[in-house]
């Protein structure tokens, strides 16, 4: 799919990996929304890339549906959804307090697993509205993790949820594919955002020696340059893409 006057929401787009993604497409002669969570840096992001910034919270499901139908309906269309929003806790599944908090374990997964599917369901119904282009009408790319794989201690609730969004990408494809619709989900291993951008190189050693190569985290812009060719390459449909430099997690 061409960028050139096509419309993307990034949701998460005002940091880390979906900031670069918004930049990229942006950058390329798309119209782009950025949905993010008020208090973020969305409204400056927007600004600096001429695009327009919508406040939400992902978890608010019904609030969602309105702040994206206000989103589309501005840039007079969907073509392009990509899906960064999300984040995990670290719990056991039995530790020394006791049992993993069912209810953490719910939130993790509302927000990781549901929240995207929400969104997917929405964008893959304003998507269907458009007039394909050589028989496509858009493209949904979801991010997942390594954690889908190979899950560390304490990650299980993460772990789940990105493995849900990681094994629903054909399913999901397979839906959508009758309209034109393609989803891909991207697996990153450790990348340099949020919180880990701060670290030394002497913090981020330890955390990246079983990569193959490079020996580093990854950065948000090789994030974005995936997203963009899954959405420039219309093969690239219903699987998870693990983008990784060739690392395993360990146990911990």
């Amino acid at each position: 799919m061409d960028l050139a006057h096509r419309k993307a929401v990034v949701v998460g787009g005002a940091s880390g990996m979906g900031r670069a993604t918004a930049e990229a497409l942006a950058a390329g002669g798309a119209t782009v929304a950025i949905l993010d969570r008020e208090g973020s840096d969305g409204k400056d992001v927007a600004a600096e890339i001429g695009g327009t910034f919508h406040a939400v919270d992902i978890l608010d499901f019904d609030g969602t549906e309105g702040v994206l139908a206000d989103a589309v309906s501005e840039m007079g269309g969907l073509h392009i959804a990509v899906n960064t929003a999300g984040g995990g806790r670290v719990q056991k599944t039995l530790g020394r307090s006791g049992p993993h908090d069912l209810d953490m374990f719910r939130q993790v997964v509302d927000l990781n697993l549901v929240g995207t599917f929400n969104l997917n369901r929405l964008q893959a119904q304003h998507m269907s509205a458009n007039d394909p282009v050589d028989e496509e009408r858009g493209v949904i790319v979801n991010t997942s993790s390594l954690a889908a794989f190979e899950g560390q201690i304490g990650q299980v609730a993460y772990a789940a949820a990105k493995a849900g969004i990681a094994g629903s990408a054909l399913a999901m494809a397979r839906d959508l594919g009758p309209l034109g619709i393609r989803v891909v989900a991207i697996a990153p291993s450790l990348f340099s955002t949020g919180a880990t951008a701060k670290f030394s190189e002497d913090q981020v050693a330890p955390l990246v020696k079983d990569a193959a190569f490079p020996k580093r985290m990854g950065r948000p812009s090789e994030y974005a340059k995936l997203a963009l060719a899954i959405v420039d390459n219309p093969m690239l449909n219903g699987q998870c893409l693990r983008l990784d430099a060739g690392q395993r997690f360990a146990p911990r």
